[in-house]
Formats: structure tokens, C-alpha cells, sequence
């Protein structure tokens, strides 16, 4: 029994607490990233970001919503929200009461495609089959069939209501303190609901820093955005890539970004201009596959410093 069955079962013992693992622990293994990007004038005070992402919010999710609550103890200048809020119909109120403490700062969201739909029961094999194929999203698979719709107005009327500014294929300003922060965002690629030519142009003169913000890093916005000269480009979407091999890193990053790229800060660049790029792997999950390995859930405290 030994010889034929011993590394069957010893496999499958390790398969077992693998997922054990990563749908038990690491899935509410919340940590903070912290970074710093050198992207401000001579001179200026250095500024913090919070950027939270994909918090995926399902009723029940306790813990989540308490962590979520805690990072306002960073006071961080403004907060920047990527997306992806929503991955229940009836979650917005629990999404809300999260974020709460940190809707008392200047902030700025765009949606992701969770935002607008429920998410729907498929094999996360697929997206490895869907990047070996080049199609993610509705960017290369048929459109979406029997979706499930989100109260994501409701979203949008609370962050509105706290003064956070809606950048879905929008620009728009905040203001800290004689400091004025011009950013420009675009809707979720992912579903090709950006429509870049409407916020193309550049950064805004007269603004003491311009952000663009994006939440899923496909190539053709982070083309434009770098092109068009931007110095940092906010990103979230990818998770990180949710399930990654250690000392080895994502497999797939669900859009068309490589793999190498697929969290943290990196540099993009474009028509001979470079900008930083910061993806944030996220805190939360598709409801469906609530596992998260080699990969925990973040947010993550942008420091933002004169350049050399």
C-alpha cells in the first residue's frame, strides 16, 4: 500500500492544507504595503495616499469591515478607491459602514466591473486558459449574458454625498490645505467602459500634482496615461494574482498586463515617457473563490516625495 498509495495520499494531504491554508488563514491575513514614489515638485510636502481596492464585500464579512474601519488611524492625506467594492447585491450598507471612518478624508473612486454586476459561479481555470488565449473580460469573451445588477448608484451617492470624487471618465480636483491634486480616471477597462478621448489632454496646469487612476491596468490606458504624461497611474483589479506560487509570483493577472507587474510599484512607459505605476493586489475576493495563497489581502500607504 505503501508503494502504490504513499505519494497519491501524501499529495493530496498537502492539496488539502494548501487550501485549508488559503481559504481559512491568508484570506484574512490583512496587510498594510507601504511605498514610496518620488513624484512631487522641489519643495513640496511629502503627501499620504491610501489606496484600498477590490474589498469584494460580502454580508458577514466581520473582520474585513473592522480592518477596513482601522486604517483611518493612518490619517492619510486623501484616500484613492479602485474599485471592485461589491461582490454581494446586498452589500453596500456593510461596504459603506467599512469605509465610513475613511470617508471623513478628501478622496477620489472609480468602479470596477463587480461594482456594476454580481459575480457569477466559474472555474478559476479559466483565466489561465483566457491568458494563454489573450482574452479577458469582455476584451476578447462574449458579452455577458443573465447578469446579476448591483445597487452600485447607491455606491456612488454615498461616496458623492462624503465629497469623494466620482472619476469614471471624469477628471476632477482635490484640495488639502493649499495644495491642489488634479486627477483623471476613467471607468473599468475590463468591461470597455473606458473612453479615454474624453479625459485626454494631459495633466491640468495650475494643479500641484496630476494622478491618473484606472482600476483594471490594461495596456491601452496605461499607454495613454503615460503618454499623455501623468507621473503615477493608480491601479487595482489583478489581486495580485490571488493564487501565486512562492518564490515563483502570479500566474495570470486577469487582464493584459504581464505577470511581473501584477502588485506593487513598478514603471510603465509610453511614447518615450515613463510613468510609476502602483497596482494594489486588493482585500477581498470573488464570493466564488474566497482563497487567496502566496498573495495576502492589502491596502497599501502611498508616500509621495519630491522627485530628485
Amino acid at each position: 500500500m505503501r508503494a502504490r498509495y504513499g505519494v497519491p495520499l501524501t499529495l493530496t494531504a498537502v492539496g488539502a492544507a494548501g487550501l485549508a491554508y488559503a481559504a481559512g488563514f491568508e484570506v484574512r491575513s490583512f496587510r498594510l504595503r507601504r511605498v514610496t514614489v518620488p513624484v512631487l515638485p522641489r519643495g513640496m510636502r511629502p503627501l499620504r495616499v491610501l489606496q484600498v481596492s477590490d474589498i469584494h464585500m460580502v454580508n458577514g464579512q466581520r473582520k474585513k469591515q473592522r480592518w477596513l474601519q482601522s486604517l483611518a488611524g493612518l490619517r492619510p492625506d486623501f484616500v484613492i478607491n479602485t474599485g471592485d467594492n461589491l461582490s454581494d447585491p446586498e452589500g453596500v450598507p456593510e461596504t459603506l459602514d467599512a469605509l465610513g471612518p475613511l470617508m471623513e478624508f478628501p478622496g477620489a473612486y472609480v468602479f470596477g466591473s463587480n461594482d456594476y454586476y454580481g459575480p457569477k459561479l466559474r472555474n478559476p481555470a479559466r483565466y489561465l486558459f483566457e491568458r494563454m488565449q489573450g482574452r479577458h473580460g469582455l476584451n476578447g469573451n462574449a458579452p455577458v449574458v443573465g447578469a446579476v445588477h448591483n445597487p452600485w448608484e447607491e455606491l456612488r451617492d454615498a461616496f458623492d454625498a462624503a465629497g469623494w470624487v466620482g472619476l469614471s471618465n471624469c477628471r476632477g480636483r482635490l484640495k488639502l490645505e493649499g495644495i491642489e491634486i488634479a486627477l483623471t480616471g476613467l471607468d473599468d477597462p475590463h468591461i470597455k467602459r473606458d473612453r479615454y478621448a474624453e479625459v485626454a489632454g494631459g495633466p491640468e496646469s495650475g494643479a500641484d500634482l496630476s494622478l491618473a487612476v484606472v482600476h483594471a491596468p490594461y495596456l491601452r490606458s496605461l499607454d495613454a496615461f503615460a503618454a499623455d504624461g501623468y507621473p503615477l497611474i493608480l491601479a487595482g483589479h489583478t489581486h495580485g494574482g490571488q493564487l501565486c506560487i512562492p518564490f515563483y509570483g502570479a500566474l495570470v493577472t486577469n487582464c493584459d498586463l504581464d505577470p511581473d507587474r501584477v502588485k506593487g510599484l513598478s514603471t510603465h512607459t509610453a511614447a518615450g515617457r515613463t510613468s510609476f505605476l502602483h497596482v494594489s493586489a486588493g482585500c477581498g475576493t470573488n464570493r466564488y473563490t474566497p482563497v487567496r495563497f502566496a498573495c495576502p489581502p492589502e491596502a497599501t500607504l502611498l508616500t509621495l516625495t519630491a522627485r530628485p
